[in-house]
């Protein structure tokens, strides 16, 4: 999915600065933590294993920086969920202390990719793609049900649209007229087929029409645009009219997960394939458009990659100078197992 280099636009957004700064800041907090995970992986220090998701901050950067604290989650495996949740204000310290196996991880150093923050609304993870959908349906009843306003955002690739909940959870929700945002992150990769084999329509939307669920197709590599897509999105849902999607088309640079041969079917994709997806940075194109509009200053993109990375520096210290979890300790597993 290559699209051609664009102009950025001039200023015909509703979002204010306050909001634009934001978006921007976490597009860069984005790839700093991702950036991190890599290398630490690389080196051995990062438990398990992890998928990058470099090209691909905008979609949950636009759609997770405008959700409330008691919103409900359910993050993409790419890159880990790194981008949705810190736009969430989820503080990401306590998630690299998990992948490292450490007792002040989010959940004691036990689970590495299958976390949980319940206290700011992600109620636990799976390493199978496209394993939200019926957890969402069931939060998006409960969301309903206590009246008070929450959303869900289920997010997920285009090939974990392809499981068969993800149209039982289309269905349900449409029926129940559930508050849940669909946040399809397109890249036009499942592992190593493209999304036009995968896919009888041009897009994903077409499906949720369907079930008579609205969606749009929005420029995933413009978070502004894919925020101003999530604003009607969110207010859809959280004002009773049912569920909403957005289809985020956005791109993969780099391979499926660290490690893994980059592949298009059985051959390495090519250098000038990558190559032309890079010409749309989601970084470049935001940093361009508010350096246009006077939101930003080369003073200030300094400053804020300069917090980038004292933000990891922190949290790395942290991770290092946590204790190691013990795996044959069960003192506390009830706590971790059972809501209190």
């Amino acid at each position: 999915m290559v699209k051609e280099a664009k102009t950025p636009k001039k200023s015909t957004t509703t979002l204010d600065k306050e909001t634009l700064l934001k978006l921007y800041k976490n597009l860069v907090r984005s790839q700093a933590f991702d950036q991190c995970f890599i290398r630490r992986i690389q080196a051995g220090d990062l438990l398990g294993f992890y998928h990058e998701g470099a090209g691909g901050y905008a979609p949950p950067v636009g759609v997770c920086s405008l959700l409330r604290k008691d919103d409900i989650l359910w993050p993409h495996h790419r890159p880990h969920g790194i981008p949705h949740m810190l736009s969430k204000g989820i503080d990401l310290k306590y998630y690299l202390a998990e992948h490292t196996g450490k007792q002040t991880g989010c959940c004691s150093g036990r689970a590495t990719f299958h976390f949980s923050f319940p206290k700011d609304g992600v109620f636990g993870f799976s390493g199978v793609v496209g394993a939200g959908f019926p957890q969402s349906v069931g939060w998006g009843l409960a969301c309903k049900k206590n009246g008070q306003g929450q959303i869900v955002v289920n997010a997920c690739g285009d090939g974990g649209q392809n499981r068969g909940t993800a149209h039982e959870a289309m269905l349900m929700s449409s029926l129940w007229k559930l508050p849940i945002v669909y946040l399809v992150e397109n890249n036009g990769m499942s592992i190593y087929s493209t999304f036009e084999e995968m896919s009888p329509t041009e897009h994903i939307i077409d499906w949720a029409k369907g079930y008579d669920v609205p969606g749009v197709v929005v420029d995933g590599q413009d978070v502004i645009a894919v925020a101003e897509a999530a604003i009607v999105a969110i207010e859809h849902a959280r004002s009773g009219k049912g569920p909403y999607m957005i289809e985020a088309e956005t791109v993969r640079l780099s391979c499926h997960a660290t490690g893994f041969p980059d592949l298009l079917h059985y051959e390495p994709r090519s250098q000038e394939l990558i190559d032309k997806l890079k010409e749309r940075d989601p970084i470049a194109i935001c940093r361009e458009r508010l350096l246009a509009e006077g939101i930003l200053t080369q003073a200030t993109v300094k400053q804020i990659d300069e917090e980038a990375e004292k933000e990891i520096e922190e949290a790395e210290n942290f991770a290092e100078e946590s204790p190691i979890a013990d795996p044959l300790d069960f003192s506390d597993i009830s706590k971790l197992v059972y809501a209190e």
